[in-house]
């Protein structure tokens, strides 16, 4: 497991897609950078099995599909659910035997961003992970094969609520701590579960972004419950687009915001893990966060 972060993170993305020898899959909310979209088309020539799936209400979408048709590379649009304002939202590279997942887009602009990505090599993870592209893949095909609810370390959400159990798991066992960095956070059931981590006697730490208006609702509950409340200083044009957690000695990460929308009616993707390494590189970056946020 490793846990990359901000810039770093297209790196990882261009590394994984050029040495892909026998598969690279991609579902992706946002496709707008040329040179990835060129990578994709590079591994196509070099005979792997590339498919994309993009968000067909992004307009950077649009081009970025045109362009992958152009290279020969297979790629679909996620049936959305227009009438519940739903989107595909979900961050996933697959690239032979790894993956990685988080909250990153793949934006014009995105390396701006604060946010988390992990990669991961394990056989499970990437075995489910896959099962989710596959499903996802055929049902853009107009094919619905949605796969069993599984109690896991990868979690979807529409189908199913899987990511909602993985964090009111990882919540409701935290005794010790929930440091947690969020873009949007406006789901009840979540603010009220941090306070109870508060008293139950866990050091909870809460930052968001400013420029999210939803979230001045959330920190104003949270603070009369107890819980420690910070903003993000983004610079002008950039975001705190994290949605991470720490639960004592488990990380909960992925592309859903903490939001009814996000646990319950978006195609979202969650990972968790209790790897050291990333576990200490998310605490680390925190400290640093939280010292430089503001009240």
């Amino acid at each position: 497991m490793l846990l990359w972060q901000d810039a770093a993170i297209f790196t990882l993305a261009d590394g994984l897609i050029a040495a892909a020898r026998d598969r690279v899959m991609v579902e992706m909310y946002e496709l707008g950078r040329l040179e990835l979209v060129q990578a994709l088309g590079a591994a196509r020539d070099r005979n792997v099995d590339v498919r994309v799936i993009t968000d067909p209400t992004v307009a950077a979408n649009r081009q970025s599909a045109a362009r992958l048709d152009s290279l020969g590379v297979p790629e679909r649009a996620y049936p959305v659910d227009d009438s519940r304002h739903q989107i595909d939202h979900v961050k996933l590279l697959i690239a032979d035997g790894e993956a990685a997942v988080g909250g990153m887009n793949w934006g014009r602009h995105s390396d701006r961003n604060h946010d988390y990505v992990l990669q991961t090599r394990s056989e499970a993870e990437v075995a489910r992970l896959t099962r989710i592209f596959d499903q996802d893949w055929t049902l853009a095909a107009g094919h619905p094969a949605p796969i069993p609810f599984e109690v896991a370390g990868v979690a979807q959400t529409a189908p199913g609520q899987e990511i909602r159990a993985m964090l009111a798991g990882a919540l409701n066992r935290a005794s010790r701590r929930v440091l947690a960095e969020v873009y949007t956070l406006t789901d009840p059931e979540l603010i009220a579960e941090l306070v109870v981590a508060h008293r139950r006697g866990a050091d909870v730490r809460v930052v968001l972004d400013p420029n999210q208006a939803y979230n001045l609702h959330a920190a104003t509950m949270l603070r009369a419950g107890g819980v420690a409340v910070r903003w993000y200083p983004v610079p002008r044009g950039v975001l705190l687009h994290a949605k991470i957690g720490l639960f004592d000695g488990e990380l909960v990460l992925g592309s859903a915001n903490w939001t009814v929308s996000g646990l319950g009616v978006n195609h979202e993707l969650d990972i968790e893990t209790g790897d050291p390494a990333a576990v200490a590189a998310y605490r680390a970056r925190f400290d640093t966060d939280w010292s430089k946020s503001g009240g």
